[in-house]
């Protein structure tokens, strides 16, 4: 099973008003900001909410503003609904993740196409749009996990409904990182909201008597509350106010109790936990989730001043006992943030289809789509990437079905050309039926109808399309701008696009949103099979282009601009013994005439038409290179750092490189070290075999490391 979910995009929706910063961060908040530190997609995943603050919990956080909130609207739950409805659909998150506000979630099913995940931090059962039977099953139903912060908060969601429609839901408990240990100070700390629903007023009652018997010993409360009415006064009582989540982790971390009296049935009691973490004795009463949050905490058989006093107390006198709970709670903690962050990406990974493959888990079924170049007699038998393709797959133990399209249908023709291409459609679609691949792999096509990629894809909902251009991306070059239409008409609709040319270029002159992907014109064994530096050829340098009976002049009229820089190498090095092709009435050649040209030339030129682009080089590359050619290169294609100049000759300039052609060609062992040395570091790295497993890992939503 290979699972497609590496590139997987998630919108994170946090409450309207939930305070997404380092001041009053939520509980819902820092389990958002932790799980993503830690997370898989961390890359793809963006987190929205709406807060006043811009010190924000982490990097992927976007605000969304409702300052200018529309008076027609009845609620700004509405306003911040419609406005998440826009994002979503614009960059077309894959799965959309709610937190706490069942109403946020109906405002956008049936509004958006991604997959739902709704997390429950609080009572189901006190909350709008999911106290009724009816609303919680209208949940379930739309959505395709429920997560819930504890077991009690999942049996208040199924208190009237049955428990055999929890095939959907999930506990996935909040966690903690395991914190250094620090010296440990006579600290009793109190978390939380300073009022009669968190106990604050039992805690008042009981550590005043404490504080009042054991005076070495000094009390903390952490946190506010709006309708205040509970004080504590008491000297060795130290009332903090708010502090953000690293102070009061802070201060947990030197303290060697901590209470959590609450009344309320906490869904599940973060503070508790954290406190344990923190290698606090901890004490916690027995109301809703508290119990589940460790393994090592005392808990209040009644909850009451007296038996607090009293658990208190018996901490203070027990040493020996505090001592042991703080270790357990340490290092034993029961939530960790990486176990659960697996968990959570396990769940994203669930909703999507897998991969089942159709032989084993090493094994795909490929289409590899292509121009086998048939009318033409199979004259680029040698320069044919989707042959070197088609290798590399079936070196990799894959099975491939070769499809020619541009063959197809040229050889199929009739006196309707696009009633044949309409035939083609056809012939695809019947043929993806019979052979069911798991990828489809087509390059330099125009061919295939969008409406066919959607039936395909309707068939087997587990397909992977991926496209490949080895043409250069230089949209200031006129030549270029027809290539980058080609790959701006299926670069949004398929999974992953590869191209020859450095992603980093395309993104800052092209305005796509797609997957792209890097890979280098590969070798094959087979095709680039000569050792050039072990023959003895008769000419010095080779070079061809592939104009045909334009000789040099492309389709726009526009003289190619390589012609220029060869007619100044000729002029300045008149001796060298040249082999062009393509040009100056020398005809192109192909297939076996190619190939003995090539091994007729003691050196290559790789010279790309156009302003040299970063890593960008046509098949010629494999060509002389490949075959053992001393190849010249220039060094603003930046190669150099992929080869060293023991591997390939690199110039500055056309003066500088008419200097090391006359050199090496005087130096004939030096030539031919290097040359041996760049054929063996081009096979070595880019392979077709290393290049096809590349493609597919990539495909797959695998890492590669192609160098």
């Amino acid at each position: 099973m290979i699972s497609k979910t590496q590139n997987l995009k998630i919108a994170t929706i946090l409450p309207y008003k939930e305070n997404y910063s380092f001041e009053y961060a939520s509980a819902a908040s820092l389990w958002v900001a932790e799980f993503f530190e830690n997370s898989k997609f961390k890359k793809n995943c963006f987190i929205y909410g709406n807060t006043k603050s811009k010190n924000y919990l982490t990097k992927n956080y976007i605000n969304i503003n409702l300052k200018n909130l529309d008076l027609k609207l009845k609620s700004s739950t509405k306003e911040y609904s419609l406005k998440l409805i826009k994002e979503i659909n614009d960059k077309k998150y894959d799965l959309v993740e709610i937190h706490n506000r069942p109403l946020i979630l109906f405002n956008l099913i049936n509004k958006i196409e991604s997959k739902f995940v709704f997390y429950f931090h609080n009572d189901p059962l006190s909350m709008k749009g999911s106290k009724s039977t009816s609303d919680r099953l209208s949940i379930l139903k739309n959505v395709d996990k429920i997560i819930f912060v504890s077991e009690w908060v999942k049996k208040r969601f199924f208190f009237d409904l049955d428990e055999k429609l929890s095939t959907k839901t999930e506990v996935i408990y909040p966690s903690v990182k395991k914190k250094k240990s620090t010296k440990k100070f006579k600290n009793i700390v109190f978390v939380g909201r300073l009022n009669f629903a968190k106990g604050y007023d039992i805690f008042k009652n009981a550590i005043i008597k404490i504080l009042d018997e054991f005076p070495t010993w000094t009390a903390y409360s952490v946190g506010d509350e709006h309708r205040r009415n509970i004080y504590i006064n008491h000297k060795l009582h130290n009332e903090l106010g708010f502090l953000n989540h690293k102070k009061t982790l802070s201060l947990l971390n030197k303290s060697e109790i901590s209470i959590v009296p609450s009344r309320w049935e906490e869904p599940f009691g973060r503070t508790a936990l954290e406190a344990s973490s923190c290698g606090c004795a901890t004490i916690i009463s027995n109301r809703g989730g508290l119990t589940e949050t460790t393994d090592h905490a005392v808990i209040l058989k009644q909850n009451d001043e007296f038996n607090l006093y009293k658990n208190i107390k018996d901490l203070i006198l027990d040493k020996k006992k505090r001592i042991h709970i703080q270790k357990l709670s340490r290092s034993n903690i029961k939530h960790k943030i990486i176990d659960n962050t697996k968990l959570i990406d396990q769940m994203r990974e669930s909703i999507f289809p897998k991969y089942n493959l159709n032989y084993s888990k090493n094994r795909l079924k490929i289409i590899n789509l292509y121009n086998q170049g048939q009318k033409l007699n199979h004259r680029l038998f040698n320069i044919s990437l989707g042959k070197k393709f088609t290798n590399g797959f079936i070196r990799n133990n894959h099975d491939v079905l070769e499809i020619s399209d541009r063959d197809f249908i040229k050889n199929n023709r009739s006196f309707n050309l696009m009633s044949n291409k309409k035939n083609f459609q056809n012939y695809l679609i019947q043929t993806f039926k019979n052979y069911n691949p798991d990828l489809l792999f087509f390059g330099h096509s125009k061919n295939i109808d969008l409406n066919t990629i959607d039936e395909i894809k309707s068939y087997n909902k587990n397909l992977i399309i991926s496209q490949w251009n080895e043409d250069p991306i230089m949209p200031s070059l006129d030549y270029s701008k027809q290539n980058i239409s080609n790959i701006k008409l299926y670069s949004d609709i398929v999974d992953h696009n590869f191209i020859t040319t450095h992603p980093s270029i395309l993104k800052k002159k092209i305005n796509v949103n797609a997957n792209f992907h890097f890979f280098f014109i590969p070798v094959d064994k087979n095709i680039e099979c000569f050792d050039v530096y072990k023959m003895s050829p008769k000419k010095d340098l080779f070079y061809a282009m592939s104009h045909g009976v334009n000789r040099a002049v492309l389709k726009d009229g526009i003289e190619d601009n390589r012609i220029q820089i060869l007619d100044k190498l000729v002029k300045k090095i008149p001796n060298i013994k040249y082999d062009f092709y393509g040009f100056s009435n020398k005809q192109p050649i192909w297939g076996n005439d190619f190939n003995n040209a090539i091994i007729n030339s003691k050196m290559g030129l790789n010279l790309s038409r156009g302003a040299p682009t970063k890593y960008y080089s046509s098949n010629r590359i494999a060509s002389i290179l490949g075959n053992g050619l001393l190849t010249f290169i220039d060094k603003k294609t930046q190669l150099n750092e992929i080869f060293s100049n023991k591997e390939v000759i690199f110039y500055n300039n056309i003066d500088d490189l008419a200097s090391k052609i006359k050199y090496y060609s005087k130096n004939d062992t030096l030539r031919k070290k290097i040359a041996k040395g760049g054929k063996n570091k081009y096979f070595k790295l880019f392979n077709g075999k290393i290049i096809a497993k590349h493609i597919v890992d990539i495909s797959l939503g695998n890492k590669s490391n192609l160098f």
